[in-house]
């Protein structure tokens, strides 16, 4: 800490205000007595205020140290020598810097610091504070350590983390091997004062009879600890460890703990291994009151290239099939049940890049069984891609597994190869853009129609603004077709088979579209209202003798509206001459935005077309729809979408999402109905009515009140398969909750109403119980 002595020295001298730099002792280790505990804050007293801020008065940092000497700058209001018993007392705001052996900056600040020559011992005294080279830093009102500082006593310490906590402790004593023993002390990861800066008393805090720091590993370990919830409630911890350097630690988590009617009362507990800083590894049990195990297991890995992830789950249960051959069957059947997804992304250069997603069940129930999750289908994918600024390539392959009650997975395509390359070009001649695509695509079903189908086009633009401020574009697109498909009877839709065999296509389209913005002052703000018409042609196509399979869910919307095709895919190609019109009118004012669309398609020809009646578009008129939103501050956000018939003015489409509300307490309420009298062979747009709401009320400064429903309300007369009458609750979910600062806690309970094979309709609850700061990876 303080230099060896470079010119002799009077007996006991006094000098004020000397400053020394770049001295040399034997050895200085600052950072072991304070990177020995890095990242705890809390003791005996957790809530004592401390100086945080940067320690004035300090010297510049000295160079590392070299073989035979240990740089140290200190600054100290007055020095003091005694030569007969070689005593060094540096006295008044002592501040002392120094390099560790990584070329980190330590420092430590006391009232008074004295070095015993002859033995080497090293004395802090008085508002003692030492800030390590990770930012962690200790308070202490006295330690005592060798001029090496391998071994030291500390008394009535506080260690303030700089990633958030705080560790105390009555004494604190560094043994031979490294390591700090402290004794009677406890931590903390919430905050110790309120928002007026008062202090305050911890939601939780973790007191132990002995905490074990180890400066070679970078971590704490608690011995006989217990944990105190709301300076009430005390439970027992098991082999607690937490890493002072910020990073994840090996050891249990916090149990879950819910229940269901299909498994019974659960308790869920989670290992997580840390196998590498790159690598972790999470096993998991589960143990149910009326249900085998199970058990689960997450492997996490970041390589230089990208990441991946792998997750398992694992039981023998009873389920009930629900599909196809013995599924017709209602008894029960035992039988290994589980679920692996596995997905990472690699870069391997600036271009390349490579995506990968495995999903796949043992059966259609297990997910929604176990509450891992509600999708009715698990895709899985591998793409490499390769993009630069000018082009875009790509080659997948997906496979998917249907989890939907009714639908066999013999039906269910195979994409492979998946194949799309697009290059865009300057146009020196006109000043436009071209770009070029070249695309295929292979899809098989293992009962069921074979497709394969390959494309090149090229589509030209140019975008001009004219001297009155029209906005004009104008497109051309050329595209050749060839398809080949079999087995074409499988598919129950007629519209959607296509010929079998060889069937080639040729598609040309042309297109003008002109929007003129017009913009002023109105109530204040500032509106924008502008017109739109486009005008699209294409020569008559073979569209029905084309397989359809991609464009199978038109609905004509604002988002496709003054789309070049209004089909979502490539299957199928709106021909003929169009005329569409329509505006956008946005007003602005602070705190307010409104935005409207709306609008409506003529075609000049009356040929039936292949559009199915029931979508907006299958007459020469198009019925009119519009998409308005309204935005008050980031308080209220409404979003109101329509579709109006031509002719009778019959609402097909009515669907509305409402947000009120901020972060805290909000409620959020959205409507669908789609009234399409569309036809029931057409299953990709059948007609339904569905109501959500949920909402969360916060009160008491930390506590809510939370809850959500999903009701469908299609009836009979709108889908006679459906089988609800009118209004039928799918799930409702309510609960409330605690957070603050450091610890959440939760209580939900949840109501599902519609059985499936094994998963039984009735009512679950979870407990939720996080702390923070501790214990997450």
């Amino acid at each position: 800490m303080l230099p060896a002595v470079q010119i002799p020295l009077q007996a006991p001298t006094r000098r004020p205000d000397r400053r020394l730099r770049r001295l040399s002792v034997r050895a200085l280790a600052l950072g072991a007595a304070f990177a020995a505990l890095p990242q705890f804050a809390t003791a005996q007293d957790l809530s004592r205020p401390v100086d945080v801020a940067p320690i004035e008065g300090a010297p510049p940092v000295p160079p590392p140290a070299t073989g035979d000497a240990e740089p140290v700058a200190f600054e100290a209001n007055e020095v003091e020598y005694a030569q007969d018993s070689e005593l060094v007392t540096a006295s008044g705001n002592v501040v002392l810097r120094r390099r560790d052996e990584s070329g980190q900056a330590q420092s430590v600040r006391a009232d008074t610091v004295t070095w015993n020559r002859q033995s080497g011992q090293i004395v802090a005294t008085g508002n003692v504070r030492l800030v390590d080279q990770d930012g962690n830093q200790l308070y202490t009102e006295r330690v005592e350590l060798t001029d090496e500082l391998k071994t030291g006593m500390m008394e009535n310490l506080l260690i303030v983390m700089r990633e958030g906590g705080r560790l105390a402790a009555l004494k604190g004593e560094r043994i031979a091997n490294g390591d700090v023993i402290l004794n009677q002390a406890a931590y903390t990861g919430c905050d110790v004062v309120d928002e007026e800066g008062c202090p305050k008393k911890p939601t939780w805090r973790i007191v132990a009879k002995q905490v074990i720091y180890s400066d070679a590993q970078n971590r704490v370990r608690f011995k006989d600890a217990r944990i105190e919830l709301f300076g009430l409630v005390q439970l027992p911890l098991l082999g607690l460890t937490i890493g002072t350097d910020g990073s994840s630690v090996s050891g249990f988590l916090v149990p879950d703990i819910r229940s269901s009617p299909s498994n019974g009362f659960e308790i869920a507990q989670s290992y997580y291994w840390k196998i590498a800083e790159n690598r972790d590894l999470t096993g998991r049990l589960s143990v149910f009151t009326e249900a085998a195990p199970m058990a689960a297991m997450e492997y996490r890995a970041l390589t230089d290239k990208g990441a991946y992830q792998i997750t398992g789950y694992a039981t023998a249960s009873s389920k009930i099939p629900i599909f196809g051959g013995e599924d017709d069957s209602p008894d029960s059947q035992k039988a290994f049940r589980g679920y692996v997804f596995a997905n990472g992304r690699f870069q391997l250069n600036d271009n390349w890049s490579v995506t990968a997603s495995i999903r796949r069940a043992t059966d259609r129930t297990f997910l929604r069984r176990y509450d891992i999750s509600r999708d009715d289908r698990l895709r899985s994918l591998v793409e490499v891609e390769r993009i630069d600024q000018d082009s875009y390539f790509s080659f997948a392959g997906y496979a998917t597994q249907t989890l939907v009650s009714d639908r066999e997975q013999g039906q269910i395509p195979v994409a492979l190869p998946v194949i799309d390359y697009r290059r865009r070009f300057a146009d020196p001649i006109l000043g436009g853009r071209l770009e070029a695509q070249v695309n295929t695509l292979g899809i098989t079903r293992p009962d069921g129609q074979d497709t394969q189908r390959a494309f090149a086009s090229a589509q030209w633009s140019l975008r001009r603004l004219t001297g009155m401020g029209q906005e004009l574009t104008l497109t051309g697109l050329v595209r050749g077709d060839v398809y080949h498909s079999d087995e074409n009877a499988d598919t129950v839709e007629e519209l959607y088979r296509g010929m079998s065999g060889w069937q080639g296509r040729g598609v040309a389209t042309a297109a003008v579209d002109v929007k003129w913005p017009l913009v002023g002052q109105v109530f204040g703000g500032t509106q924008v209202l502008t017109p739109r018409v486009q005008l699209v042609a294409s020569p008559r196509i073979r569209n029905l003798d084309i397989p359809n399979e991609d464009s199978r869910a038109i609905d004509l919307d604002t988002g496709n509206l003054f789309a070049l095709n209004r089909f979502p895919g490539y299957d199928r190609i709106e021909d003929g001459v169009r005329f569409t019109y329509g505006f956008d009118w946005q007003f602005e004012r602070p705190r307010w935005r409104i935005k409207t669309t709306v609008g409506q398609s003529v075609r000049l020809s009356n040929r039936a077309t292949v559009l199915p009646d029931g979508t907006g578009l299958a007459n020469k008129t198009s019925d009119i729809v519009g998409r308005t939103e309204v935005r008050y501050r980031d308080f209220v956000n409404f979003i109101h979408r329509f579709r109006v018939d031509k002719d009778t003015l019959a609402v097909r489409r009515n669907e509305f999402d409402a947000v009120i509300g901020n972060t805290s307490s909000y409620i959020e309420v959205g409507y669908t109905k789609l009234n399409r009298d569309i036809s029931a062979d057409i299953e990709d747009l059948q007609d339904r009515e569905e109501l959500r709401a949920a909402g969360r009320i916060a009160f008491a400064r930390y506590w809510s009140l939370f809850g959500s429903a999903v009701v469908n309300m299609t009836d009979r007369s709108e889908d006679p398969e459906n089988g609800s009458d009118g209004f039928q609750p799918l799930r409702t979910r309510l609960g409330a909750a605690y957070e603050d600062d450091c610890i959440q806690l939760s209580i939900t309970w949840r109501r599902d109403y519609v059985a499936i094979g094994d998963v039984q309709r009735g009512n679950s609850f979870q407990l939720g119980f996080r702390l923070k700061n501790i214990g997450a990876y």
